[in-house]
């Protein structure tokens, strides 16, 4: 499983030299399977350049939305295989219990927010509210459950033989928690990140930070970790960066926060351009291993 960072900003895109390292665009990431199969998770602003690189003979690509908030559906009308008529492009949804996902994704993709209509795009385009529960696309087998943050939101639980992937980008597991984590059937997001090999997880706040955003739907970078340690993961990558935090404040918080409690599993910081490759070196044997971290040329 070929898993890459476009977009690991929280809220909104914040470009600039400052954060030009960890990366300014809003959440997107690119999951590929051994077989081909094209996955989008999110389509913050950096589905733009993901939607460039893909392959020319790639004729569908699936798109799967956390959730509708602006910072993670802003960069789906710039997204290239929207406008080409040979590719069928798939966006998965999580339910609503007013409105379809057509109609969600309307009001942004429609005057006056965009010049385009949903209906004007010339691709081979599908819509699916997304079930809570299981589905498959190609070789991937994927989980959507229901997670901790305002308005319908899910998280992704993604497999194969190989290796297993959780994807969770804005979550607020300790939100009512006294002393958080709680036992694992009652923490939100668990069924999703339980001993997956690669957890990519809301890590917006610091500590100091947290108190004055509870309910906010996010969590700070000691409660992500709490939680990547609850589900037994193999490797974290924090996610969904402030804004307003540089890459010398990401730097310095995720130091910190990992020198704190000194986990057992491998941290590293999600950066834009990121590659990790899972399950690459036993594939024959169906058992997962160590991913391989490099970065997009």
């Amino acid at each position: 499983m070929h898993v890459a960072l476009w977009g690991t900003r929280g809220s909104l895109g914040s470009p600039g030299a400052e954060t030009a390292r960890y990366g300014g665009n809003t959440s997107c990431v690119e999951v590929r399977g051994p077989n081909g199969t094209a996955l989008v998770l999110d389509a913050g602003t950096g589905i733009r350049r993901l939607g460039a690189a893909l392959p020319r003979s790639l004729r569908r690509v699936d798109v799967l939305l956390t959730h509708l908030h602006m910072d993670h559906i802003q960069g789906l009308g710039f997204f290239a295989p929207l406008y080409n008529s040979e590719i069928e492009v798939h966006i998965w949804g999580p339910a609503s219990t007013t409105l379809h996902l057509r109609n969600r994704l309307m009001r942004y993709l429609s005057p006056p927010l965009f010049p385009v209509r949903l209906r004007e795009l010339p691709c081979q385009l599908v819509l699916h509210e997304v079930p809570c529960g299981d589905f498959d696309i190609g070789e991937f087998h994927i989980s959507a459950l229901l997670i901790g943050h305002p308005g319908p939101t899910v998280g992704y639980r993604i497999a194969t033989l190989q290796a297993t992937l959780a994807y969770m980008p804005d979550h607020e597991p300790a939100l009512g928690v006294r002393q958080f984590p709680l036992s694992r059937e009652w923490t939100s997001g668990y069924a999703v990140a339980a001993d997956v090999d690669l957890l990519i997880h809301d890590a917006q706040y610091s500590s100091q930070e947290y108190p004055s955003h509870i309910g906010w739907g996010h969590s700070s970078l000691p409660q992500a970790l709490a939680f990547a340690a609850l589900a037994d993961v193999k490797q974290f990558v924090p996610f969904h960066h402030d804004p307003a935090h540089t890459d010398e404040d990401l730097d310095r918080l995720i130091a910190e926060a990992t020198a704190a409690v000194r986990p057992v599993f491998t941290v590293t910081p999600g950066t834009e351009g990121a590659i990790f490759d899972l399950g690459v070196a036993e594939k024959a044997t169906h058992a997962s291993t160590a991913p391989v971290r490099r970065s997009l040329s």
